[in-house]
C-alpha cells in the first residue's frame, strides 16, 4: 500500500512540475499549456532518486469573443468582424528525479494554430493565416524546500529554469486584399499565432500544497516568466507598410512580454480517481519587472474556474482539465498609453479571448 502512495504520489508531484505554464486564451498570447496541481502524498524515501517520468498534454481552444477592457464587443460576431483564433498545443515533457528533492525537466512544445479575420485581408472577405512548429523549449530544475521525510502533509517547491527563443517568432504565411488583380503579400503572422515571442526568459515557480487526509488537500502555485528582451524585431504590419499611428506609439514591431499566472484549490481522492475545482489567473502584464514594455502586445488578464478530474492505474495518470473563463479584461497597453497621451484621445486596442480551453493529458513512469 505505501509503495502504491508513493508511485502516484510521483506521478502528481511530475504534473504539479509541468503545471505551470501559462497560456491565455485568445489574442493574449500566452503560450504553452497548463495541467493539474495536486498530491496525495509526498515521496517520502530517497528510492524514489533516478526515476524517468513522461507527461503528453494537449490543449485546444478557440477564441472569439472580443473585450476592450472587461467590456464585451458583441457587435463584432453579429457583423463577422470578429477574429476567430483555433490553437492546438502538444506538450512533451520529459523530468528526472534525482532524488526525493531534487529534479529537472525539459518541455518541448509542438504548436499548431489558425487565424481567421476580415481586417487583415482587406475587410471584405475573411481568410486564414496558419502556423506550425515547435514553439519554445523550456529547461527548470526544482527543489523542496522542507524535508520530504518529516513534511509529510504539505511542502513548498521552488523551480528556476530557461524559456529558450527555440519556436520561430518570424513566422509567415499570405495575406490578401479584395482588389481586382487578387494580390498577396508575405508577411510576419499575427503575435497570438506566432510560434515564440523572440526571447530568451527566467522561469520562475512556486508550487505548495498542504493535506488534510489521503483524500482531501489543498494546492495552489505561482509562475511568473521573466523577459528581459523588449522588442523582437518583427513587424507588426503583416509584410505591408507600419502605420503612422503604429510608428508613433512604437506598435510597429512586436513586444517581448512577461507572463504571469496563479493556481489554488482543492482535491478529493476517491477509489482510482482525483478531483480537483479551483481557480486560474492569467495575466500578460502591461509593463514587464525587466527591461522595456514597449512594442506591440495585447496585455490582459483572465479569471476562471477550473475542475479537472484525474484517473491513476498503475504507472499511468490520465487527466483532463477545463478552465472556463468568468472574468476577461484587455488592459491598455503601453502604446494604447502612448497613442492617448498625443491626441487627447483615450485610445484602448481589444482582443479575442474564449470561452474555455480544454486540457487532455497522459503521464506514466519509463
Amino acid at each position: 500500500m505505501k509503495t502504491t502512495l508513493k508511485l502516484v504520489a510521483v506521478l502528481a508531484v511530475f504534473i504539479l512540475f509541468n503545471s505551470t505554464k501559462a497560456s491565455a486564451q485568445g489574442c493574449v498570447a500566452i503560450r504553452s499549456t497548463g495541467g493539474l496541481c495536486n498530491m496525495d502524498e509526498h515521496p517520502d524515501s530517497t528510492t524514489l532518486g533516478g526515476i524517468w517520468l513522461f507527461n503528453s498534454n494537449s490543449r485546444y481552444y478557440r477564441s472569439y469573443k472580443h473585450f476592450v477592457g472587461s467590456e464585451e464587443q458583441k457587435q463584432r460576431i453579429e457583423l463577422g468582424t470578429n477574429v476567430i483564433n483555433h490553437s492546438y498545443a502538444q506538450d512533451l515533457t520529459l523530468t528526472r528525479i534525482f532524488n526525493n528533492r531534487w529534479s529537472f525537466s525539459l518541455d518541448i512544445p509542438v504548436l499548431a494554430n489558425s487565424r481567421s479575420s476580415l481586417y487583415e485581408h482587406g475587410g471584405k472577405e475573411r481568410r486564414l493565416t496558419h502556423s506550425f512548429g515547435v514553439g519554445d523549449v523550456t529547461l527548470k530544475a526544482y527543489a523542496w524546500l522542507l524535508n520530504p521525510a518529516k513534511a509529510t502533509k504539505g511542502n513548498i517547491q521552488i523551480g528556476l529554469g530557461l524559456k529558450l527563443p527555440t519556436g520561430s517568432y518570424t513566422y509567415q504565411d499570405y495575406f490578401y486584399n479584395t482588389g481586382t488583380d487578387g494580390a498577396k503579400t508575405l508577411g510576419p503572422v499575427d503575435q497570438s499565432i506566432q510560434l515564440g515571442d523572440g526571447g530568451t526568459g527566467i522561469t520562475t515557480d512556486i508550487n505548495t500544497y498542504y493535506n488534510f487526509s489521503h483524500k482531501f488537500g489543498l494546492y495552489g502555485s505561482f509562475y511568473y516568466l521573466i523577459s528581459p528582451r523588449e522588442l523582437n524585431g518583427v513587424s507588426s504590419a503583416r509584410g505591408g507598410t507600419p502605420s503612422a499611428k503604429a510608428l508613433a506609439n512604437g506598435s510597429d514591431i512586436m513586444s517581448v512580454p512577461d507572463q504571469l499566472m496563479l493556481r489554488a484549490g482543492a482535491n478529493y481522492g476517491l477509489n482510482k480517481f482525483n478531483f480537483s475545482a479551483g481557480i486560474r489567473y492569467e495575466c500578460l502584464p502591461v509593463k514587464d519587472l525587466v527591461g522595456g514594455s514597449n512594442g506591440f502586445r495585447r496585455p490582459g488578464y483572465i479569471t476562471s474556474i477550473e475542475p479537472g478530474v484525474t484517473y491513476r492505474i498503475s504507472k499511468f495518470s490520465i487527466y483532463t482539465f477545463v478552465p472556463v473563463a468568468i472574468v476577461r479584461n484587455r488592459t491598455q497597453s503601453v502604446p494604447d498609453k502612448i497613442s492617448t497621451q498625443l491626441t487627447g484621445t483615450n485610445s484602448h486596442g481589444d482582443a479575442a479571448f474564449a470561452d474555455y480551453a480544454v486540457n487532455l493529458g497522459v503521464s506514466f513512469k519509463l
